[in-house]
């Protein structure tokens, strides 16, 4: 491939436009700064990934929505606000990462090996857009210049088998693996294979795949473009309201005043402890929203909350509400908790990320895994107030520790492990 490897805009995940719109209407004042993490801190880089990367951050830069590109958004996800479109039409947002991207170095414990650090600070509607380009971007720099003992080879052949799986098991799946995929091109080999699967499994395949994140390859491929909403909306919404208690209400209230009730979506729900969300997704809430997404926690005990709150409190039918299930997936992992939301009375469905895009093996040794990064950008303020994550499980909670520590009182939230909590090896077997 030649050039950058971000050529668009739309190479990216559905919720950053749909979120992009709400803070656009809702806070479009609001300054943010985020945070890079490497929460596999002991991959690190050398200077060729470090060099390629800060190439390719700089010639972010250049890339503005195209005409045809908005003309598809139109359509494609028709119920983005009429001011948004214009707005992005006028050459929005303003990307310029020399002024808005700190990326520096720090020295690793091994020779010539690199910790990368990433700062990304300006206006909220200005720099949300950066998250999954520079993740895809970190990953395939290590992946291009540090680990480079794999290939290409049966890539499409590989995701081809998972799809067909999920289909005979009549799993309803999306692919959501832009963030942390190996590079574009594997990317790009993952939606040829699933789509080869659903063609040869006509109806069925059809009906069992939902679509995929990326936007880009949505628009590509000619399949539908997915997507919930990410933590950063009520991280966000939270940091500048400054009210934990009512911070969930106030993002679902804002998210449905940007798209209305009828595309609320799904809810979801560990940004701040599920316990503490189901306090407030009542009706007319638990109403407009279609379902749930699970992030974080033991799937199995989600689901059996979730059932017990629509079903035992809110008095919902039986199969009414849908589950989705979007932590470090695989097919078998699909097919065990689809089985678990079945027996609860949910629907499910499932987007499989890393395990789709990045799933590599040495080309030496065909068991030997090449291992995924795990990494993430996440708020680490909004208009200087701390902005802070505290999950399902440890491992995924974020922010000033203090600011954590106060909240999780103020909520009364109860610290969880599970057995799937290992946040720096999370899809090493």
């Amino acid at each position: 491939m030649t050039g950058p490897v971000i050529k668009s805009l739309l190479d990216t995940d559905m919720y950053k436009l749909t979120m992009y719109a709400a803070v656009l209407q809702n806070m479009p004042d609001a300054e943010v700064i985020y945070k890079y993490t490497n929460r596999s801190s002991h991959m690190t880089f050398n200077k060729e990934a470090i060099e390629w990367l800060e190439q390719e951050v700089r010639v972010l830069g250049d890339l503005k929505f195209g005409k045809d590109e908005i003309e598809y958004l139109k359509t494609a996800i028709p119920y983005l606000p009429d001011e948004f479109l214009k707005y992005i039409s006028n050459g929005q947002p303003k990307i310029c990462p020399s002024d808005q991207i700190s990326l520096s170095t720090e020295p690793a414990d091994a020779p010539e090996r690199y910790h990368i650090k990433i700062q990304v600070k300006g206006l909220w509607r200005d720099t949300i857009l950066y998250e999954i380009p520079l993740l895809s971007l970190i990953s395939e720099a290590y992946f291009k210049f540090v680990d480079t003992d794999w290939t290409y080879e049966n890539q499409e052949e590989r995701a081809y088998q998972k799809a067909k799986k999920l289909i005979e098991n009549d799993i309803n799946f999306s692919e959501f693996g832009s963030r942390r995929r190996r590079s574009l091109e594997a990317q790009d080999l993952v939606l040829k294979g699933i789509i080869k699967a659903v063609e040869e499994t006509g109806e069925k395949g059809r009906k069992c795949f939902a679509g995929t994140s990326n936007v880009l390859f949505a628009k590509k491929y000619g399949v539908k473009p997915v997507g919930t909403v990410a933590h950063e909306w009520m991280m966000g919404v939270a940091s500048v309201t400054k009210d934990y208690v009512n911070a969930n209400k106030l993002a679902m209230d804002y998210w449905i005043k940007t798209f209305g009730p009828e595309n609320a979506g799904l809810a979801l729900t560990d940004t701040f402890g599920t316990d503490n969300f189901l306090k407030t997704f009542i009706p007319p809430y638990s109403d407009y929203y279609a379902g749930v997404r699970q992030d974080s926690g033991d799937p199995v005990q989600y689901a059996k909350k979730i059932a017990h709150h629509y079903f035992d409190v809110l008095k919902y039918p039986r199969f009414s509400k849908l589950i989705c299930f979007s932590d470090s997936l695989n097919p078998e992992k699909a097919i065990q908790y689809s089985q678990a939301a079945h027996d609860c009375g949910l629907k499910a469905t499932f987007g499989i990320g890393t395990n789709f895009t990045n799933d590599f093996h040495s080309s030496e040794d065909s068991v030997k895994v090449s291992e995924p990064l795990n990494i993430v950008i996440k708020l680490l303020e909004v208009n200087g107030n701390p902005a802070i994550k505290i999950s399902d499980n440890m491992g995924k909670n974020m922010g000033d520790p203090r600011t954590v520590r106060r909240v999780k009182e103020e909520l009364g939230y109860i610290e969880r492990t599970w057995a799937g909590d290992n946040e720096a090896h999370r899809w090493a077997s």
